[in-house]
C-alpha cells in the first residue's frame, strides 16, 4: 500500500511539472517555427528549428536595451533595499523602543496597500526631484514598494539570533554599524535570500510603475519593451513575439540555475522562521 501511495505521489509531482513546463515548451515551439508553419499541421512536437526568428526579434524589439535597464533597475533596488531594510529591522529587532515599534507598524500597514495607489502621489513628487524618465529614478520607485517587505524580513530573522552575538562583538570594540555588517549581516544570508526570491522578479517584471516613470524607448525595462512590441505586431507574426519572449527570460532562468541551491534553503529557511 505504501509502494502504491509513493508511485501515485511521484506521478502527480511529475504530472505537476509537466503542466508547469507545457507553456514554456509551446513558446519554444512558436519560437522556431517560420511564419509560414501552421502550427497544428504535421508534427506538432517538432518545430522546423528556424533560428532567424530570434535575430528578428533582437533587432527589431530592442530587447537588449530593455535587459540592461531591468537589470540596473533590479540590482541597484535589491542593494540599496538590503542595506537600508537591513539596518532598519535591526535596529527594530534589538532596541524596543515606542518610536521603533511605531515606524515597524506603519511600514506593515504598507505592506497591506496596493502600490499601484501610491503612484500619483509619488509621480507628483519624483517630477518635482526630475527623476522621471530616470533609471535612478525607477529604482528609487521600487525600493520604496519594497522597503517594507525587507524591513519586515530582516526583523523577523534578527529578533531569533541571540543578543550574545551584539554583546561579544561590543566586548571586542564593535560599533553598533559594525556590529551588523561584521556579525548580524552574514549570520542573516536566508534572509536576504528570502528577500531577493520573494521581491528579485517582481521588480524584474515590474510593469505598474514602468509605465508612469519610465517613458522613453530607451529607459523601458522587459516588460514594457514586450507589451510595446507586441502591440506593433498585433498578433500578426507569432513566432516573432514567441522568439523575443523567449529571450526575455533566459536571464532569469541563469540566475535561478546559478542560485537555486541558495533560493531553496532561503525559502526553507524562511518558513521555519515564519
Amino acid at each position: 500500500m505504501k509502494r502504491i501511495l509513493k508511485i501515485l505521489r511521484g506521478l502527480i509531482i511529475l504530472l505537476i511539472c509537466l503542466t508547469s513546463l507545457l507553456p514554456f515548451f509551446i513558446l519554444l515551439i512558436l519560437a522556431l517555427n517560420s511564419s509560414k508553419r501552421v502550427f497544428y499541421e504535421g508534427n506538432i512536437f517538432i518545430p522546423e528549428f528556424y533560428w532567424q526568428n530570434f535575430l528578428d526579434a533582437w533587432n527589431k524589439s530592442r530587447i537588449g536595451t530593455a535587459m540592461v535597464n531591468s537589470a540596473v533597475i533590479t540590482a541597484g533596488t535589491l542593494v540599496l533595499t538590503i542595506a537600508a531594510g537591513g539596518m532598519a529591522g535591526y535596529a527594530i529587532a534589538r532596541y524596543k523602543t515606542r518610536f521603533n515599534k511605531l515606524v515597524f507598524g506603519i511600514l506593515l500597514s504598507c505592506m497591506m496597500i496596493p502600490g499601484i495607489i501610491n503612484t500619483v502621489p509619488l509621480y507628483t513628487l519624483m517630477r518635482k526631484l526630475h527623476a522621471v524618465n530616470t533609471l535612478w529614478g525607477m529604482v528609487l520607485v521600487c525600493s520604496t514598494l519594497a522597503m517594507p517587505s525587507a524591513v519586515f524580513i530582516y526583523t523577523t530573522f534578527i529578533e531569533a539570533l541571540p543578543k550574545e552575538l551584539d554583546e561579544a562583538a561590543a566586548i571586542d570594540g564593535c560599533t553598533g554599524m559594525a556590529v551588523f555588517w561584521k556579525i548580524i549581516f552574514p549570520v542573516i544570508r536566508p534572509a536576504t535570500a528570502s528577500f531577493v526570491i520573494l521581491n528579485g522578479f517582481g521588480i524584474w517584471n515590474n510593469y505598474a510603475q514602468a509605465a508612469f516613470f519610465l517613458q522613453s524607448r530607451a529607459k523601458q525595462n522587459i516588460p514594457q519593451a514586450l507589451s510595446v512590441f507586441f502591440q506593433q505586431f498585433g498578433g500578426a507574426k507569432w513566432n516573432i513575439m514567441a522568439a523575443t519572449s523567449a529571450i526575455a527570460i533566459v536571464p532569469v532562468v541563469i540566475v535561478f540555475l546559478i542560485f537555486q541551491k541558495q533560493f531553496i534553503k532561503g525559502l526553507t529557511d524562511g518558513a521555519m522562521k515564519g
